[in-house]
């Protein structure tokens, strides 16, 4: 598959200049509505488990033309599974559970792609030979470690041909296939990626893998979305009341035995509400503007689809509802936004966009459970920091060994927002949620042009086509 990192549906400059929104007195600004591209996270695991099943599964609405979508589709074509893309379905065969593997081994170039990198690195112990995952400069700072050494506990050996704990990592699977110890003890992971990726490969396991999990668990709500859409593909999924015990295992046959691994499936992949979080928080910061999303509601698998519910505490108004049979959230603007504070840690990647409509709030804004943010695709902690300052906002990081707590103090007599105000590039350190979140700055404020505008590539190509879709609503 040719891949283009910096590919967009809209022909931008470097850097994109963002206009800001104007209208006549008292209109609203815009009535939008939006349907995200397929979640990323959604997608990369229906395609990993479909890779991995028997016979030719469909997923429909995923995300197929995303930087990391392709990394994920191209090892999948590397390790046997066949791919057929008609627009945003994937017709998928896959191996019957046992990636194949060359003699003498196989490298995985999965770029800065986390959840490809961590899915695959754990799938890699039912390969039938050895596999190397490796990415770029800044994957081959991001952590592995901890999910390294519980694969250890398979039978897997590794070996890091870098710096300890990271990528690139050769897994070298046991000859006869892993076995799931009895009961595998996981305490508090810097990732709740690791997890994920352990519970993924669970349904090819012999016995099943039973989890306990210890302590705080790092954004728990995608360790939920895990094992929700394993059972509804039709794994054998049990747990506890709390969540904190889990077993994923094969399911069972016609005769009440289980059957290694999963049978061809067919799956639907919701809009992606990371996404989506950017357009209501455009929403949010115009009196009387609105934005509907479209196929994200109350009974979503994402916790970013709670979102709106965060802009309905700083005043906005949401309602739920239905179009085509299809669920619906609109945010709709109330004039000045008042601060918040929140706990992030089931939606970490709608931090930067909270982050960004908290500037514009009258008053600090407190958010919490926000470490893993120091370990994304840069460290969003210090990049918002020293972003936002630009145009007078001061993030603070929480002190004492407090790392996941930020508070949001707009300037004094709000953000200048006039048309003397100066120039700001804001820098994105080729992050595509950076880019997307601060994107929202230049619709209130002139002057704002956005450095490496291609990197939404990463998970929404067509972003500033939608982005720009605000405006022809608007004048």
């Amino acid at each position: 598959m040719d891949r283009q990192p910096g590919r967009t549906t809209l022909d931008v400059p470097d850097p994109y200049p963002v206009r800001p929104l104007q209208t006549p007195r008292g209109a609203a600004p815009f009535h939008a509505t939006i349907r995200p591209p397929g979640s990323k996270s959604l997608t990369n695991r229906a395609v990993l488990l479909a890779s991995l099943a028997r016979g030719v599964s469909a997923i429909r609405g995923a995300l197929t033309d995303a930087d990391d979508a392709e990394r994920m589709l191209d090892a999948a074509t590397t390790l046997g599974a066949t791919v057929e893309r008609a627009g945003d379905v994937l017709r998928i065969t896959g191996v019957a559970g046992r990636w194949r593997v060359p003699q003498g081994g196989v490298r995985l170039d999965l770029g800065n792609a986390g959840t490809a990198t961590r899915f695959l690195t754990a799938s890699a112990m039912l390969a039938d030979g050895p596999v190397t995952i490796d990415g770029d400069a800044r994957m081959r700072q991001r952590p592995i470690g901890e999910l390294v050494e519980a694969l250890r506990a398979f039978g897997v050996q590794a070996e890091y041909l870098g710096s300890p704990g990271c990528p690139p990592v050769r897994v070298i699977p046991p000859p006869h296939g892993p076995r799931a110890p009895l009961r595998l003890d996981i305490p508090p992971t810097r990732s709740s990626q690791f997890i994920s990726a352990l519970l993924l490969a669970a349904p090819w396991l012999r016995g099943g893998l039973t989890v306990r999990l210890l302590g705080e668990v790092t954004s728990a709500s995608y360790v939920e979305m895990t094992l929700n859409l394993l059972s509804a593909l039709g794994a054998s999924v049990l747990t506890s009341e709390d969540m904190r015990i889990a077993r994923v295992g094969p399911p069972e046959s016609a005769d009440g035995e289980p059957r290694p691994g999963l049978d061809a499936f067919e799956f639907d992949v919701e809009p992606d509400a990371s996404g989506a979080t950017y357009f209501w928080g455009a929403a949010a910061l115009f009196d009387g503007a609105s934005c509907r999303v479209v196929g994200l509601g109350a009974a979503s698998l994402q916790a970013d689809a709670r979102f709106p519910d965060l802009l309905a505490r700083m005043g906005c108004r949401v309602v739920d509802g239905t179009v085509r049979d299809l669920p619906t959230t609109t945010v709709t603007g109330a004039g000045a936004l008042r601060p918040v504070m929140a706990d992030l840690s089931l939606m970490p990647d709608a931090a930067m966009t909270l982050a960004v409509v908290a500037s514009f709030a009258e008053g600090t804004s407190v958010l919490r459970g926000l470490s893993t943010l120091r370990d994304k695709e840069c460290d969003r902690i210090a990049a918002l920091e020293t972003e936002l300052a630009k145009v007078g906002v001061r993030v603070m990081p929480g002190t004492g060994g407090d790392d996941g707590t930020l508070t949001i103090t707009p300037p004094q007599g709000g953000i200048d927002c006039s048309q003397n105000a100066a120039p700001v590039e804001f820098e994105t350190y080729n992050d595509h949620r950076m880019a997307m979140s601060l994107a929202l700055v230049g619709l209130r404020r002139p002057g704002v042009t956005i450095g490496n505008p291609g990197c939404v590539a990463k998970t929404y190509p067509s972003f500033w086509t939608d982005f720009e879709s605000l405006r022809q609503r608007g004048e």
